[in-house]
């Protein structure tokens, strides 16, 4: 079995000429590797990963979800881009595992050629990922279906690429 890249720090951009998301990964190792993810894989994956942050039990959950996510949101810090500019590896994202844990997930994108890279999100990076992701929905005039309401009252404009920290 061969080793799975884990992506340490991630940009995450529209580029309307593809209309793909493209997220830009720094590996351990310094190599960047480029994944893009079209809207039909993530209209699948968005709703999964929000669903995965919810109780269902609870009556006051989108307003906690809400609180929450704006908080994840206000904390997220700027970072440098990670540049894709002669990336190691660039694929089309075909698959997406997902596991699930009480602290966050761990996403292993994977290509039909064998491809993949794995990003590990603690609950706070991943809420502060799911907004840049909303953002860029935004940006491409994608539905917003796929979106919980809770998270329409953290959002914020659309800006452009922005990268997430992983730590």
């Amino acid at each position: 079995m061969t080793d799975i890249p884990e992506l340490q720090r991630v940009t995450t951009e529209y580029v309307a000429v593809e209309d793909r998301i493209r997220i830009s990964g720094e590996a351990a190792d310094g190599a960047t590797i480029v994944l893009w993810l079209t809207q039909r894989l993530l209209n699948l994956l968005a709703p999964r990963l929000t669903g995965g942050l919810e109780r269902p039990d609870s009556a006051s959950d989108a307003l906690l979800q809400g609180f929450a996510q704006q908080a994840a949101e206000a904390s997220l810090s700027p970072q440098p881009a990670v540049e894709a500019t002669a990336p190691a590896a660039s694929w089309r994202v075909d698959s997406v595992d997902i596991l699930s844990g009480p602290d966050g997930v761990a996403l292993t994108f994977r290509s039909d050629e064998g491809l993949a890279a794995r990003l590990t999100l603690a609950t706070e990076p991943l809420r502060q990922w799911l907004g840049i992701l909303r953002r860029q929905y935004q940006a491409a005039s994608w539905t917003d279906r796929v979106w919980p309401d809770w998270m329409e009252d953290a959002a914020h404009p659309a800006t452009g690429p922005a990268t997430t920290p992983l730590h």
